[in-house]
Protein backbone atom coordinates (compact mmCIF):
# COMPACT_ATOMS: atom_id res chain seq x y z
CA UNK A 1 0.00 0.00 0.00
CA UNK A 2 1.52 3.33 -1.07
CA UNK A 3 1.74 6.31 1.28
CA UNK A 4 -0.97 8.11 -0.67
CA UNK A 5 -3.30 5.12 -0.52
CA UNK A 6 -2.58 4.72 3.18
CA UNK A 7 -3.54 8.35 3.83
CA UNK A 8 -6.72 7.96 1.78
CA UNK A 9 -7.73 4.83 3.68
CA UNK A 10 -6.97 6.51 7.00
CA UNK A 11 -9.12 9.51 6.07
CA UNK A 12 -11.97 7.29 4.88
CA UNK A 13 -11.88 5.28 8.09
CA UNK A 14 -12.31 8.42 10.16
CA UNK A 15 -15.52 9.14 8.25
CA UNK A 16 -16.73 5.53 8.35
CA UNK A 17 -16.10 5.02 12.05
CA UNK A 18 -19.62 6.08 13.02
CA UNK A 19 -21.01 3.49 10.59
CA UNK A 20 -19.04 0.68 12.28
CA UNK A 21 -17.17 0.04 9.03
CA UNK A 22 -13.42 0.04 8.41
CA UNK A 23 -11.34 -0.22 5.26
CA UNK A 24 -8.23 -2.39 5.26
CA UNK A 25 -5.55 -3.58 2.91
CA UNK A 26 -5.99 -6.82 0.98
CA UNK A 27 -3.81 -9.88 0.55
CA UNK A 28 -2.62 -8.62 -2.83
CA UNK A 29 0.92 -8.18 -1.55
CA UNK A 30 1.44 -11.91 -1.09
CA UNK A 31 3.93 -13.70 -3.32
CA UNK A 32 1.38 -16.32 -4.33
CA UNK A 33 -1.90 -16.45 -6.20
CA UNK A 34 -5.15 -16.24 -4.30
CA UNK A 35 -7.68 -19.00 -4.92
CA UNK A 36 -10.71 -16.74 -4.52
CA UNK A 37 -11.41 -13.10 -5.38
CA UNK A 38 -12.03 -11.88 -1.84
CA UNK A 39 -13.57 -8.61 -3.01
CA UNK A 40 -16.73 -10.69 -3.37
CA UNK A 41 -16.49 -11.54 0.33
CA UNK A 42 -15.74 -8.10 1.73
CA UNK A 43 -18.70 -8.19 4.15
CA UNK A 44 -16.55 -10.37 6.45
CA UNK A 45 -13.10 -9.90 4.96
CA UNK A 46 -11.02 -10.80 8.02
CA UNK A 47 -12.57 -14.23 8.52
CA UNK A 48 -12.59 -15.16 4.85
CA UNK A 49 -9.07 -13.87 4.26
CA UNK A 50 -7.93 -16.07 7.15
CA UNK A 51 -9.56 -19.05 5.45
CA UNK A 52 -7.70 -18.22 2.24
CA UNK A 53 -4.36 -18.14 4.06
CA UNK A 54 -5.14 -21.27 6.05
CA UNK A 55 -6.10 -23.19 2.92
CA UNK A 56 -2.80 -22.30 1.26
CA UNK A 57 -0.81 -23.07 4.40
CA UNK A 58 -2.46 -26.46 4.81
CA UNK A 59 -1.78 -27.36 1.21
CA UNK A 60 1.88 -26.36 1.46
CA UNK A 61 2.31 -28.31 4.70
CA UNK A 62 0.37 -31.32 3.48
CA UNK A 63 -2.18 -31.11 6.27
CA UNK A 64 -4.71 -33.93 5.79
CA UNK A 65 -8.37 -34.00 6.70
CA UNK A 66 -11.85 -33.15 5.53
CA UNK A 67 -13.64 -29.80 5.86
CA UNK A 68 -16.95 -29.22 7.63
CA UNK A 69 -19.51 -26.55 8.32
CA UNK A 70 -22.03 -26.90 11.11
CA UNK A 71 -24.75 -24.33 10.46
CA UNK A 72 -24.87 -23.94 6.70
CA UNK A 73 -28.04 -21.86 6.24
CA UNK A 74 -28.04 -20.75 2.56
CA UNK A 75 -24.51 -21.94 1.86
CA UNK A 76 -22.51 -18.72 1.40
CA UNK A 77 -19.63 -19.69 3.69
CA UNK A 78 -19.79 -23.30 2.53
CA UNK A 79 -19.41 -22.09 -1.05
CA UNK A 80 -16.17 -20.36 -0.13
CA UNK A 81 -14.87 -23.41 1.74
CA UNK A 82 -15.73 -25.59 -1.25
CA UNK A 83 -13.73 -23.21 -3.47
CA UNK A 84 -10.74 -22.95 -1.15
CA UNK A 85 -10.52 -26.72 -0.61
CA UNK A 86 -11.65 -27.97 -4.05
CA UNK A 87 -10.45 -31.57 -3.68
CA UNK A 88 -11.46 -32.18 -0.09
CA UNK A 89 -14.65 -33.69 1.24
CA UNK A 90 -16.94 -30.98 2.65
CA UNK A 91 -19.49 -32.05 5.26
CA UNK A 92 -22.58 -29.82 5.45
CA UNK A 93 -24.42 -30.16 8.77
CA UNK A 94 -27.76 -28.38 9.07
CA UNK A 95 -31.45 -29.01 9.61
CA UNK A 96 -32.05 -27.01 6.41
CA UNK A 97 -35.36 -26.13 8.07
CA UNK A 98 -34.33 -23.49 10.61
CA UNK A 99 -33.52 -23.87 14.30
CA UNK A 100 -34.57 -26.93 16.26
CA UNK A 101 -36.93 -26.20 19.14
CA UNK A 102 -34.70 -28.12 21.57
CA UNK A 103 -31.90 -25.65 20.96
CA UNK A 104 -34.23 -22.65 21.17
CA UNK A 105 -35.52 -23.85 24.53
CA UNK A 106 -31.99 -23.85 25.95
CA UNK A 107 -31.51 -20.30 24.64
CA UNK A 108 -34.57 -18.90 26.33
CA UNK A 109 -34.17 -20.87 29.55
CA UNK A 110 -30.66 -19.45 30.01
CA UNK A 111 -31.52 -16.01 28.60
CA UNK A 112 -28.76 -16.25 26.02
CA UNK A 113 -31.07 -14.70 23.43
CA UNK A 114 -34.72 -14.18 22.68
CA UNK A 115 -34.87 -17.41 20.70
CA UNK A 116 -36.83 -15.67 17.97
CA UNK A 117 -34.98 -16.18 14.70
CA UNK A 118 -35.94 -17.01 11.15
CA UNK A 119 -33.45 -19.11 9.21
CA UNK A 120 -35.78 -21.58 7.53
CA UNK A 121 -35.55 -20.02 4.05
CA UNK A 122 -33.10 -22.58 2.71
CA UNK A 123 -32.96 -26.07 1.25
CA UNK A 124 -30.44 -28.75 0.38
CA UNK A 125 -31.03 -28.17 -3.33
CA UNK A 126 -30.47 -24.42 -3.06
CA UNK A 127 -27.24 -24.88 -1.10
CA UNK A 128 -25.81 -27.49 -3.47
CA UNK A 129 -26.58 -25.27 -6.46
CA UNK A 130 -23.98 -22.81 -5.10
CA UNK A 131 -21.19 -25.33 -4.71
CA UNK A 132 -18.45 -25.24 -7.37
CA UNK A 133 -17.33 -28.76 -6.42
CA UNK A 134 -20.59 -30.32 -5.29
CA UNK A 135 -19.31 -33.83 -5.98
CA UNK A 136 -17.21 -33.46 -2.81
CA UNK A 137 -20.12 -32.31 -0.63
CA UNK A 138 -21.67 -34.61 1.95
CA UNK A 139 -25.06 -33.34 3.14
CA UNK A 140 -25.93 -34.25 6.74
CA UNK A 141 -29.51 -33.08 7.11
CA UNK A 142 -31.13 -33.15 10.53
CA UNK A 143 -30.33 -32.58 14.17
CA UNK A 144 -26.66 -32.49 15.14
CA UNK A 145 -24.87 -34.49 16.54
CA UNK A 146 -27.30 -37.26 15.58
CA UNK A 147 -26.46 -36.65 11.91
CA UNK A 148 -22.78 -37.29 12.61
CA UNK A 149 -23.28 -40.91 13.61
CA UNK A 150 -20.98 -43.23 11.69
CA UNK A 151 -18.63 -40.54 10.35
CA UNK A 152 -15.04 -41.71 10.68
CA UNK A 153 -13.19 -38.90 8.88
CA UNK A 154 -10.77 -36.54 10.58
CA UNK A 155 -10.91 -32.82 9.87
CA UNK A 156 -8.51 -30.05 8.91
CA UNK A 157 -10.96 -27.17 9.31
CA UNK A 158 -14.44 -26.88 10.75
CA UNK A 159 -16.69 -23.83 10.81
CA UNK A 160 -19.38 -23.70 13.50
CA UNK A 161 -22.00 -21.06 12.72
CA UNK A 162 -25.15 -22.17 14.52
CA UNK A 163 -25.67 -19.00 16.61
CA UNK A 164 -27.04 -20.94 19.58
CA UNK A 165 -25.41 -22.29 22.72
CA UNK A 166 -26.23 -26.00 22.58
CA UNK A 167 -25.22 -26.83 18.98
CA UNK A 168 -22.02 -24.80 19.39
CA UNK A 169 -21.08 -26.66 22.56
CA UNK A 170 -21.98 -30.04 21.05
CA UNK A 171 -20.11 -29.12 17.88
CA UNK A 172 -16.92 -28.33 19.76
CA UNK A 173 -17.15 -31.56 21.73
CA UNK A 174 -17.68 -33.59 18.57
CA UNK A 175 -15.17 -31.93 16.26
CA UNK A 176 -12.20 -31.27 18.55
CA UNK A 177 -11.20 -34.94 19.10
CA UNK A 178 -11.50 -35.48 15.35
CA UNK A 179 -9.28 -32.57 14.28
CA UNK A 180 -5.87 -33.39 12.81
CA UNK A 181 -2.71 -31.86 14.23
CA UNK A 182 -2.84 -28.18 13.29
CA UNK A 183 -6.55 -28.42 12.49
CA UNK A 184 -8.68 -25.38 13.24
CA UNK A 185 -12.25 -24.75 14.39
CA UNK A 186 -13.85 -21.37 13.73
CA UNK A 187 -16.77 -20.46 15.99
CA UNK A 188 -18.89 -17.62 14.66
CA UNK A 189 -20.55 -14.94 16.82
CA UNK A 190 -18.30 -15.39 19.87
CA UNK A 191 -18.36 -11.66 20.57
CA UNK A 192 -21.74 -10.90 18.99
CA UNK A 193 -24.05 -9.24 21.52
CA UNK A 194 -27.11 -10.82 19.89
CA UNK A 195 -25.89 -14.39 20.42
CA UNK A 196 -24.51 -14.58 23.95
CA UNK A 197 -24.82 -18.35 23.93
CA UNK A 198 -21.88 -18.58 21.55
CA UNK A 199 -19.45 -17.10 24.06
CA UNK A 200 -20.93 -19.17 26.87
CA UNK A 201 -20.51 -22.37 24.87
CA UNK A 202 -16.92 -21.65 23.85
CA UNK A 203 -15.89 -20.72 27.38
CA UNK A 204 -17.56 -23.77 28.91
CA UNK A 205 -15.85 -26.07 26.41
CA UNK A 206 -12.50 -24.35 26.94
CA UNK A 207 -12.69 -24.63 30.73
CA UNK A 208 -14.11 -28.15 30.77
CA UNK A 209 -11.53 -29.64 28.40
CA UNK A 210 -8.62 -27.23 29.01
CA UNK A 211 -8.56 -26.13 25.38
CA UNK A 212 -7.34 -22.57 24.67
CA UNK A 213 -8.95 -20.38 22.04
CA UNK A 214 -8.30 -17.04 20.38
CA UNK A 215 -10.84 -14.32 19.48
CA UNK A 216 -10.41 -12.63 16.11
CA UNK A 217 -11.68 -9.22 14.90
CA UNK A 218 -13.98 -10.34 12.11
CA UNK A 219 -17.49 -9.00 11.62
CA UNK A 220 -19.14 -11.12 14.31
CA UNK A 221 -16.13 -11.52 16.59
CA UNK A 222 -15.38 -15.19 15.97
CA UNK A 223 -13.22 -17.44 18.13
CA UNK A 224 -10.67 -19.94 16.83
CA UNK A 225 -9.51 -23.23 18.36
CA UNK A 226 -6.39 -24.97 17.04
CA UNK A 227 -5.52 -28.62 17.68
CA UNK A 228 -1.88 -28.84 18.85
Amino acid sequence: MSKLTYRMVHAANRMLRSKHVILTGTLSGLKRNLRVDLTNWSHDYVRYAMWELIAQEMEERGTPGAIAELGVYQGASAQLLNSLFPTRKLYLFDTFEGFDQRDLNVETENRFSSGKFEFADTSVEAVLSRMPNKENCVVCKGYFPETADGIEDTFALASIDTDLYLPIYEGLKWFYPRMVKGGMIFIHDYNHKKFEGSKAAVRKFSEEFQVPFMPIPDTAGSAVVMKP
